[in-house]
Order: structure tokens, then sequence, then C-alpha cells
């Protein structure tokens, strides 16, 4: 099964530079660097070169290059400089510690490195604080979107609704950082950011479920012991694929003597059988069809009657596609002709598509042929990850590759700030490029180890499960967007309605909604609500509430 970072967003980008442009506002006052910056510098050691082999399979030419690639995993001692920010006229002065922790092996030889940004509020008590470990997800993409779009004391300025704005980019103070009630560990996957294996053959093992949740597994295992934060009140908070992590991270961890107090899904999918559009598979058609209602809703693709009250709306397509729709979808070929009319009837009034493009697609529409058609008659097509996003197709309108206009429109200005603040503020040094999502190295990390999908569809619902059965003190929040095609906010709340705990662990799930899409920080008002949310939950989540 492919990476769902190839199925969300490798076919839509355009490759960015290790250079990035740089902010065109310089950081108020110069960072305090307490030890000098790491020299994490990326070194390729390659054998002496043979002549080449043609008759060798490219594939077997393409593993012996792999084999060839080595980067430099020696420890070196992370950049520790300090803060200061005005939040809702209080002071906080804060600490960032940045640089790479080592993943070993049995025997203590390092067989990875993951890079981390830790904030810390200063002059507070570490076993009544709580310490929040972050992360984006692909499989394969960096965290810098959770770093500079939400979490974090600096974001990227764009504009209100989350669209682009003109370059040069530049970053702020976030008003919405949740450094003010947590302290922070953003973290980047083995291949992203600056996190590295020693080798291509060893990144293969972490380019996998188990692998994954394993390397991240030590490192906040790692991190707690180093920075003594074993006593403080834990949390996770992981978006997109981040959240099929965090499921999996919090039964792993659970049987390894770490508890979590809260867990933060934020775009969620645990079960990917509610995702994947195959041919046997009609769930996902179902699930997000009400994500379809939303997004024709928000470009007046819907009949007027339906447009006065999209709430409203959007129930009444939820209620149709877990009844009658799923029932057309059930009985196949087996439809009468007059069954078959009225679903496409209803299902043309619920996404604003044409008939003939349903029946054409035989009632089954998937999220390339929503977003293609839907404003086919504008010439634009809107975004996967965000349904409020439109455009234009660079390769033309018809048969060309699948694209979004959503992540042509957020890379360039998270990729340049990042690159500026984490040098010239963080003070870490190297020549290393960021890899904002793995695939851009050309490291074969298409090659992602499924684990489970051999029993049908990967999973980490009952790692989710056993987490919440094992600890009756665990709260989890889920975050969901309307607008989001990637993860179906349907999707996830139909995943934790078939988790089969008892009454009194349901009380402990919780849900947010957004009038926004896969990252619904991108949008001011949403990333309000998302700061107001995450402070609630935490304060029911921590010992005593």
């Amino acid at each position: 099964m492919r990476s769902l970072l190839i199925h969300l967003v490798a076919a839509l980008l355009v490759t960015t530079g290790a250079v990035a442009q740089q902010s065109d506002k310089k950081p108020k006052q110069k960072p305090k660097t307490e030890q000098p910056a790491s020299k994490a510098s990326e070194s390729a050691a390659t054998e002496t070169p043979k002549p080449p082999d043609d008759k060798k399979p490219e594939a077997e030419k393409s593993d012996q290059g792999d084999k060839d690639i080595h980067f430099d995993v020696s420890e070196v001692p992370p950049v520790v400089t300090h803060h200061q920010m005005t939040l809702d006229g209080k002071l906080l002065r804060y600490t960032a510690t940045t640089g790479r922790l080592p993943i070993k092996r049995g025997d203590g030889k390092i067989e990875a490195e993951m890079f981390f940004v830790a904030y810390t509020l200063d002059a507070q008590d570490a076993s009544k604080r709580p310490l929040t470990f972050a992360f984006n997800g692909g499989p394969g993409s960096a965290t810098v979107w959770l770093h500079m779009g939400a979490l974090g004391p600096k974001h990227v300025v764009l504009q209100s609704d989350g669209f682009m704005p003109a370059a040069p980019y530049r970053s702020a103070d976030n008003p919405e950082t949740a450094l003010e009630k947590t302290d922070l560990v953003m973290v980047d996957a083995i291949g992203t950011g600056f996190s590295r294996a020693a080798n291509m053959e060893l990144a293969k093992k972490f380019w996998s479920v188990k692998g994954d949740i394993e390397a991240f597994g030590e490192f906040i295992r790692l991190y707690i012991t180093r920075y003594e934060r074993w006593r403080s009140p834990l949390f996770l908070l992981g978006e997109s694929y981040g959240t099929t992590r965090a499921a999996g991270l919090s039964g792993y961890l659970a049987d390894h003597g770490i508890s979590f107090n809260g867990i933060v899904l934020l775009s969620t999918v645990l079960n990917f059988q509610t995702l994947e559009f195959t041919k046997t598979n009609d769930q996902p058609y179902i699930l997000i069809l009400p994500s379809y209602t939303m997004i024709a809703g928000y470009h007046k693709k819907l009949a007027p009657e339906l447009l006065q009250d999209l709430n409203k709306t959007r129930q009444e397509a939820e209620h149709w596609a877990s009844t009658d729709y799923a029932q057309a979808l059930a009985k196949g070929d087996a439809l009468t002709a007059t069954e078959r009319q009225t679903a496409i009837d209803q299902l043309a009034r619920y996404t604003g598509l044409s008939k003939n493009v349903i029946d054409e697609a035989n009632l089954r529409v998937d999220v390339r042929l929503f977003t293609h058609y839907l404003l086919i008659d504008q010439k634009l097509r809107v975004g996967r990850l965000d349904g409020r996003f439109k455009g234009p197709d660079p390769e033309g309108l018809v048969d060309t590759p699948f694209y979004d206009p959503t992540a042509s429109a957020i890379l360039p200005p998270y990729t340049s700030v990042f690159n500026d603040y984490v040098s010239t503020e963080l003070g870490y040094k190297t020549d290393m490029p960021y890899e904002v999502f793995a695939f851009q190295s050309g490291s074969g990390f298409s090659k992602w180890e499924w684990g489970s999908a051999i029993e049908g569809f990967p999973d980490t619902a009952a790692a989710m499960r056993k987490a919440i059965a094992k600890n009756p003190y665990l709260k989890v929040l889920v975050m969901e967007g309307y607008y989001d095609l990637a993860t179906p906010y349907y999707a996830a709340e139909y995943t934790f309605d078939h988790l089969d705990l008892p009454p009194d662990y349901h009380k402990n799930i919780s849900f947010e909604t957004y009038e926004a899409g896969h990252m619904v920080y991108v949008h001011s008002g949403s990333l309000t609500k998302f700061k107001r949310d995450l402070v609630t939950f935490m304060d029911r989540a921590l010992p005593g509430q």
C-alpha cells in the first residue's frame, strides 16, 4: 500500500530547494546562546566508482546506491537559547533547546538521530508543568506545520483565511501559542527535517508503522530521562498520520511503563479502511460524503434551500450517507433502475456534481473526481487538504496528475520561514537541508512498510483502544476540519464509535470541529478556537480535575 503522504501530497508539490527565501523581519533581539551551534553536517560517503553495469535491473542499481549513502549521527550538544514574548499582557520567559537525540540499538551503537525543538517556560515546577510531544504525519512529513502554524511561540504569517501571502514571507509572535499552558517538544520523524538514520539501509527499518512507533517511543523515553520529566503530566499531539502514530504510541508506551494524561488527535486516521478507496471497499465513499457537502456549500454549488442552513444540511447528508446511500452501495449491481436514479439524484443534490459524472462513476465519487469536477465550469480545482482552496491546475484541465492548490499555497511560506527561524533565532547552524518531506531527498521513501496492511488495512485503532482500556484516566480529544478531504471528519467519528468501549470510557473522548480543512490552524479563527479547545482539554485531563 502506498504511503499516505504520497497519497496526499507527493504528486502535488514542486520540490523546494534547501536554501529558502529569508524572512523580511529580523529578530528584535538576538537570542543568547549558551552553547556553540551544532555542526550536524550531513555527509554522503561514496565508495570508489565502478563502471556502470547496464545488465543490472534499475531496482538493484537503486538499492546499491542506497547502501552507499551514509549520514553523520554523532552526538553533539544541543543549542540552548533564551527568549521572551508578551501574551495577553503577560511576559513569558522561555528556553528553547534545539538538537538531536540518538536512537540506539541494544549495544549502544547509534542507528539514527531525531531532530527536536523543545520550548520550556522558565521558573516552573516540572512535576506540575504539562509536557506535550507533538508531531505531524505523512508518513514522511516534518513537524514544521504544527510547530510554525499552531503550537510554537512563533508562527508563519498568512492571510486571515489561511491563503498564501506575497513573498517574502515572515514570522511573528504567535498569540495562540500553547506554551502558556504546556511545555512543548516538536519532533521530526526520521528522514524528515534534520532527523536522519545512519544509512539508507537503517532508514528502511524506521520507515514502517512498527519502526516509526518504536523510534518515537524511544525518543520520548530518552527525552524525559535526560531532561528529568518523568514526573510531569504527559500529552501527545499528532496530526494526520501523526494521529496514527499517537494511537500506536499510546499502546506501545503503556506496555513500557509510560502513561499519558491526554492525547490530542488532529485530522484523524486510525483505521485506513475508512480512508482508502478500492473497488471492494465502499466505506470511504459513505464517510466522505458530508465533507463533499460542506465544500460544495462553501463554493455555493448546492441548491439555494440547502445553503440557508449549512449545519442542518450537513446533518441531513450524514443521515442519508449512513442509511440510503450505504444501502444503495451495498446492493451494487442488484440496484433497480429506479433505485439507481434515486441515488444519483440525491448524490448530485449533496455534492453539487452533475448527474452524468456520478452515473459514470457508478455512484462512487472519490476525491480526485470531486476536486476535479466541482468547479469544472470555472476551470478550477478545489483543494484536497482544504476544500476552501481553489486554483487552476498548472498542468492544464484534462488528463493531468492530481493537483492540490492547498499544498502549493502553504509549502513555500512554511519552508522559507522555518529555515530562517531555526538558524537566526534558535542558533542551530548546519549545512544539512531541512527536509519538509522525506520523499524530497529522492530516498526511496515510498517503500513504507504498513505492517497490519497484510490483514486488510493499516490500523492503530486497536492500540488506541488498549491504551484507553488500560488507563481509565486517559482523556482523548479529536479535532476535525469540515473541509478536510484527506482525513474526513465523519470517518474519524465512525472509528471512535466502533472502539467497543463501555460508556464510562467513552466519556473520556471528546470532539471539536472547525470551519477549516486538514490543517485547521491556517485559518485564523479556527486557530483561536484550537488554542481554546486545547487548553480546556488539558485542564480537564490534568490530575485532580
